[in-house]
């Protein structure tokens, strides 16, 4: 199955022009798969890509009339790169690096399509599980 995602990574940054790395990551941080990046900088991007995730998650929870309902879509514009960081499956988050040049619409595109492809595999279970809560009565 690795390698399945490793292709599937390879293939999107080598589709789209001026794309140099691509992530998938579970929402705490933690590097799943990855193309383009060793394994230091899988755990780097991996952080820095789950902070930005969570970040824009209080961001929509503050913010939004409706509540949060999930990031969609980070983009980070800096100066020599770009850094998108995309909703991949349930506990899961696709991050790609690409150079400023990039066509961030093409590859946006591609990040949903890759996303949408294979929702259940890039899905990525919690580590705990959660208790549920008592019910009515129970103590």
């Amino acid at each position: 199955m690795a390698d399945d995602l490793n292709w599937l990574l390879r293939r999107l940054v080598e589709a789209v022009p001026n794309t140099r790395s691509a992530l998938l990551l579970s929402v705490d941080g933690i590097p799943k798969y990855w193309y383009g990046l060793d394994i230091d900088g899988a755990d780097r991007l991996a952080a820095l890509a789950s902070s930005m995730r969570s970040l824009a998650n209080q961001v929509g929870t503050t913010f939004s009339s409706g509540g949060a309902e999930g990031v969609r879509q980070v983009i980070t514009e800096l100066n020599e790169i770009i850094l998108f960081v995309t909703a991949a499956g349930a506990g899961s988050v696709l991050a790609v690096i690409a150079d400023q040049e990039v066509d961030a619409g093409i590859l946006s595109y591609e990040m949903q399509r890759l996303c949408t492809q294979v929702p259940a595999v890039l899905e990525t279970p919690a580590r705990y599980q959660v208790a549920a809560p008592p019910s009515n009565g129970s103590r």
